[in-house]
């Protein structure tokens, strides 16, 4: 009998092996029909679901960061430019395949992120958020004030399409293909980044600093190389959204983008990658419906201008945010999981 005394241990494991093997038959069939997505949807479908896979892999960097080690991040989307415009100047001026740009962007981001993550062992909580804010400040500074022969100004960098032994992606299709295989690599990355010692090490040290320290793990490392992991995840994004757009401009980069992807790990709930995966899906859907219905909106009461659709998105994703920190504040995932719970006792109350 298992501790409970209510089902034996086991018709518990024989439970267990069998919702394994289901969940691995539904990873299987979404897996699928993602991959056969190019052939069954519109062009805009796959624009859609190439933005999320996009957001996804910084969203998941951002889970590891501030989900899973507590380290405040408002600068991730500072980190997500120094991917773009790494690969960027690396694709156009050396020609490199995008199997080299990509990483490299991430280890550009991740030294950067690297960087302010040293200042997280000193400080937390509203003062971290500032430095992170400052890092986003620092990056705009630096690209608009530096030679434009160097980073482009405010004239932007144009991108060359990626390039794999002749193959050019350029179609939304190939580039679908092409985020979908770094998307699973980096979600696949995080599952065993979470699991090992440096993800219970981010746990101990999110729950209580003081006690993770005196159980020898090295607090100052361990924060700084959850800005370093969240870092390298925005640059990877960063990298893929240089190849998508083709253009990389400074004003891709804002505080207001830091915010949407914290947004995401709100609503689909800290400390969980399936949350984060979950949080982007819902936020996009959102844009996407703003950005679609705004312009209907503008030109019916012509009076409200044409900045309805930038200023609506903002106030319904403040909205959202707010209400989840008000009424669900551990995000979807969690009212997933009593869900589930629910359902497995059923029909005992607990």
């Amino acid at each position: 009998m298992d501790p409970s005394g209510v089902f034996p241990t086991s018709y518990r494991s024989d439970r267990r092996i069998v919702r394994t093997r289901w969940q691995a038959l539904a990873l299987v069939l979404f897996m699928g029909l993602l991959l056969a997505a190019p052939y069954l949807v519109s062009g805009r479908i796959i624009a859609i679901l190439n933005m999320m896979m996009i957001s996804a892999v910084i969203a998941v960097g951002l889970q590891i960061c501030t989900g899973y080690a507590g380290q405040i991040n408002l600068g991730q989307a500072a980190f997500m430019g120094v991917g773009a415009y790494t690969a960027s100047i690396l694709a156009s001026k050396t020609g490199l395949t995008f199997l080299l740009t990509i990483p490299l962007a991430g280890l550009s981001a991740a030294l950067f992120g690297f960087l302010f993550g040293l200042t997280a062992a000193r400080i937390k909580g509203f003062y971290l958020a500032l430095t992170t804010i400052a890092a986003q400040f620092l990056f705009h500074f630096a690209v608009l004030n530096l030679p434009s022969t160097w980073l482009g100004g405010s004239n932007g960098i144009t991108v060359p399409p990626a390039e794999l032994f002749g193959l050019r992606f350029v179609s939304e299709t190939a580039q679908f293909y092409m985020n979908f295989a770094v998307t699973a690599i980096m979600v696949a990355g995080a599952f065993g980044i979470v699991r090992s010692r440096f993800g219970r090490a981010f746990v101990a040290v999110r729950d209580d600093d003081v006690a993770a320290g005196i159980m020898g793990i090295n607090v100052a490392a361990t924060k700084a190389n959850a800005f370093l992991i969240g870092a390298f995840y925005a640059g990877v994004g960063g990298a893929l959204w240089a190849y998508l757009i083709r253009f990389v401009g400074v004003d891709q980069f804002t505080l207001f983008h830091s915010i949407f992807f914290v947004a995401m790990i709100i609503v689909g709930g800290m400390g969980s990658i399936v949350g984060a995966l979950v949080g982007v899906f819902v936020i996009r859907i959102i844009q996407e419906i703003i950005a679609t219905v705004g312009p209907n909106i503008a030109d019916s009461v012509s009076f409200l201008g044409g900045d309805i659709v930038f200023a609506g998105m903002n106030v319904v994703l403040g909205g959202v945010i707010a209400l989840f920190m008000i009424l669900e504040p551990k995000g979807l995932m969690h009212r997933w999981n009593i869900l589930k719970s629910s359902y497995r006792i059923w029909p005992f109350p607990y």
